[in-house]
């Protein structure tokens, strides 16, 4: 295929440029993937599981209630039957629990006569626990791919973040290093690979649902899922499939993130996570069904009570901005908010403002549990780990953290932020003042659907892979309202060719709009509209059109 050169110059500005690196990226059949014995710990893990089920000891998988725990544990506890194991798994609640190991789980797990606990995606600082189950008789594999801290548990630990793993890609998501636990497991043992392709479309969801790195090893771990995907036997991914209404075939990475993720994503935030775990393990059409229908609920609930918080932190924000408008971060205290959805909330805040953004919500008397997302360029979780006495549990990653703090700490953890993001600010203010910023320039001719075939050639996209954000030009501009109260905006528009274009404002309708009328209020205007976003192509009616969605417009 002959490459359009603006997408030419989105693969070189993404560090793609050789021939080989061009071919490999945009392969269907990727291979960039590494021996999983090059993971710190693993051959010894390895022993570890084998010589349990060979002793006809009981391994309890423990995962965490998060997309990319719940598909962790099913990956591992398939592929542990496979080898004849005495397997279950045990998800903590995060309301009751929280995430990661817990002393009162272990106990339990050890009292239901388990040997070896395996994690998944959790584990890496849980020091004291480790610990205690050790003290309790439990032998214990950490597997996990989270930041490990100054101080790391006293036992076998798999995670490409270890200090002293040597493995050559960083940054797979916990079900990625579940299944190079299985990729180990299936090697030694001998077992058939079809085993791993079976359970390749849930390291595609977990994958794509962690929102990790999607370069590298992730890109051919998250390419091979989504075709894993679209053809699953899983009964239970097909019929929580059917009820979104998506179609097999046709889903990709955005169907992913904002329609498959969130529904499992639900059963943790407003129920019980175990509900996702069995309905990716079924074998009954009916269960799966009933279980599908339940995830749907879930989510329907989830979105009316993230609404209401976000219009109720928006309220509060406002006399925050009026009291200290210079605020680099935002930080809400939320009293009984629903502890499954201030995460989202604290996302859509950072989102709209593009500040580190912090929630906090009561959990027991005098103590709060807090949830933080931060832009690109802001390493939340660095920001706060040099004050972790301030927490009675912390954890996260650059992107994202989470804790409980006791509510007399919290006037002083506002005063850390303030002066950690001013610091910051002082060093480096343009992380403040985040814009939307063209990868390249499409000109009319380019404005076409071979450009649009071309780009989604660029799938799977995510973190570090996003979709391209290109720039037009357009030569009039005609905006009107949409949507049931008008929030949105339309804008038909010419290209420098006289193509006809839609463009559409979900985000800044307002802004767009007074920017598009104060240019044609001056009528000697000659230049274009610049408008920065995403092209796609849509379908209406049997007919297929191009269409833009707008992030930013200038002149």
């Amino acid at each position: 295929m002959e490459l359009n050169p603006s997408v030419l110059e989105i693969l070189k500005k993404r560090g793609i440029e050789t021939e080989e690196e061009i071919t490999e990226f945009l392969s269907d059949k990727p291979q960039k993937t590494y021996d999983p014995f090059l993971l710190h710990d693993m051959e010894a893990g390895v022993d570890l599981i084998l010589s349990t089920i060979e002793n006809e000891g009981r391994i309890c998988i423990y995962g965490d209630y998060d997309t990319d725990g719940v598909t962790s544990v099913a990956l591992l506890r398939d592929v542990l039957k496979e080898l004849g194991a005495k397997v279950s798994y045990y998800i903590p609640s995060r309301f009751d629990e929280g995430y990661g190991l817990n002393n009162s789980a272990l106990d339990k797990i050890k009292e239901a006569g388990t040997d070896l606990v395996v994690t998944v995606d959790c584990g890496c600082t849980s020091v004291n626990e480790v610990e205690h189950a050790k003290e309790i008789g439990l032998d214990i594999l950490i597997t996990d791919h989270h930041s490990i801290r100054n101080e790391i548990p006293d036992c076998l630990i798999i995670d490409p973040q270890h200090p002293d793993c040597r493995y050559p890609f960083k940054f797979l998501a916990g079900v990625g290093v579940a299944f190079k636990l299985a990729q180990a497991l299936v090697e030694t043992a001998g077992l058939s690979k079809t085993i791993l392709t079976r359970n390749l479309d849930l390291v595609g969801i977990g994958t794509i649902g962690d929102i990790v790195p999607l370069i590298d090893e992730n890109r051919t771990l998250a390419k091979y899922g989504l075709r894993a995907l679209n053809i699953t036997e899983r009964i239970g991914l097909k019929a929580l499939i059917e009820k979104t209404g998506l179609k097999p075939g046709e889903i990709n990475s955005r169907r992913v993130s904002f329609v498959i993720v969130p529904h499992i994503n639900a059963a943790g935030r407003m129920d019980d996570a175990t509900l996702a775990a069995r309905l990716m393990q079924t074998k009954e059409s009916e269960k799966a069904e009933e279980m599908a229908e339940k995830l749907l609920e879930c989510n329907t609930r989830r979105r009316s009570t993230q609404e209401e918080l976000v219009e109720k932190s928006e309220e509060i924000l406002r006399d925050e901005w009026i009291r200290e408008p210079d605020r680099k971060f935002i930080f809400i205290k939320l009293e009984e908010a629903h502890e499954g959805v201030i995460g989202i909330v604290a996302g859509r805040l950072k989102e709209r403002y593009k500040l580190p953004s912090i929630i906090v919500t009561s959990i027991e008397d005098g103590y709060y549990k807090g949830t933080g997302r931060s832009p690109d360029g802001i390493n939340l979780f660095k920001l706060l780990d040099g004050h972790s006495d301030l927490f009675v549990r912390f954890g996260g990653h650059a992107a994202a953290c989470g804790f409980t703090i006791e509510e007399k700490k919290i006037p002083e953890l506002i005063d850390v932020l303030k002066k950690e993001t001013e610091a910051l600010y002082n060093q480096n203010e343009e992380v403040f003042k985040q814009k939307a910023v063209a990868e390249v320039h499409v000109g009319a001719d380019d404005v076409s659907f071979d450009f649009v075939r071309q780009q989604e050639k660029l799938e799977p996209f995510g973190k570090n892979n996003p979709r391209p954000l290109v720039e037009v030009n357009l030569i009039s501009a005609n905006p009107s309202r949409m949507g049931q109260e008008g929030q949105y905006l339309r804008v038909d528009g010419k290209l420098e060719n006289q193509q006809n274009i839609r463009c559409l404002d979900f985000k800044n309708a307002d802004n767009t709009e007074s920017k598009i009328k104060e240019y044609y209020s001056d009528t000697n205007n000659t230049s274009p509209l610049k408008v920065i976003g995403y092209i796609e192509s849509q379908e209406w009616n049997g007919r297929e059109y191009i269409q833009m969605n707008i992030e930013d417009i200038y002149y």
